[in-house]
């Protein structure tokens, strides 16, 4: 990872904040974005007294010109990009689709699905000599849970999304993955479990990983030893990425 440029959306927390610190520890040039600056700023300023390098935007994701400006600084800021980790998404609201907002619901498929498009988009001009792009996906993708209506939709598209970069861009040396973490000990878990609304809420908090862990996962997606998994979907709940990942013996 040694000065390797990185992209992270939705940094300000969670797995984004996890693998902010995780790639700058190795000597990579970190850029967080997250819809607010507070945070990220602050995490920022915390790689940089620990001798990284690092620096934060404002970007949401759902805004097309904001998502170009944000990759625009990214390599006006560090000279190129290699990485992007779209980590941005939302989970709420939680509510069945009789009743439901459909403006939220929307709002949902605006951050989770436009927004790993436009990154996908502006990120391509500039991995003119290849890169990589991975998308975090979820295990909602392929399992249906009452409530998360919008969430599934937009994780079962960004997968195939993702599947879509890779026969378009593989001979231009653009590796595309996703990655399924499982459930994992975050803000979003604590909402989930607050809902009390379907089998994932009742889940013990010991059965979430941490945030670490899929910051290292990441990481390990950004190498050569993953290209086996090209175009795909990676879950971290299997005993034999964790162990090729040097999570678990």
């Amino acid at each position: 990872m040694k000065n390797k440029t990185v992209l992270i959306t939705g940094a300000s927390r969670g797995i984004g904040a996890a693998a902010a610190r995780e790639f700058a520890n190795l000597g990579a040039n970190v850029m967080l974005a997250a819809r607010s600056e507070t945070d990220i700023k602050t995490i920022a300023e915390e790689i940089n007294t620990n001798g990284g390098n690092a620096t934060a935007v404002a970007c949401d994701v759902s805004d097309l010109t904001q998502v170009k400006a944000m990759v625009d600084t990214c390599v006006t800021t560090f000279g190129t990009l290699d990485i992007l980790i779209n980590n941005a998404g939302v989970l709420e609201p939680i509510e069945q689709i009789n009743g439901s907002d459909a403006e939220a619901w929307i709002k949902v498929i605006d951050i989770n699905v436009n927004g790993v498009y436009y990154g996908m988009h502006e990120a391509l001009k500039h991995m003119k000599n290849g890169g990589t792009i991975i998308t975090i996906g979820s295990g909602a993708a392929t399992s249906a849970l009452e409530g998360w209506s919008a969430y599934c939709t937009s994780k079962a598209a960004v997968h195939h999304l993702n599947a879509c970069l890779d026969k378009e861009e593989r001979e231009n040396n653009i590796r595309a993955l996703v990655l399924s973490p499982g459930t994992v000990a975050t803000d979003m878990q604590v909402a989930i479990k607050d809902s009390g609304v379907n089998p994932v809420s009742q889940l013990d908090w010991a059965a979430h990983i941490s945030p670490e862990w899929v910051a290292k996962a990441l990481v390990w997606m950004s190498t050569p030893d993953a290209d086996h998994w090209l175009g795909q979907v990676i879950s971290l709940r299997e005993d034999h990425i964790r162990k090729r990942i040097g999570l678990i013996s």
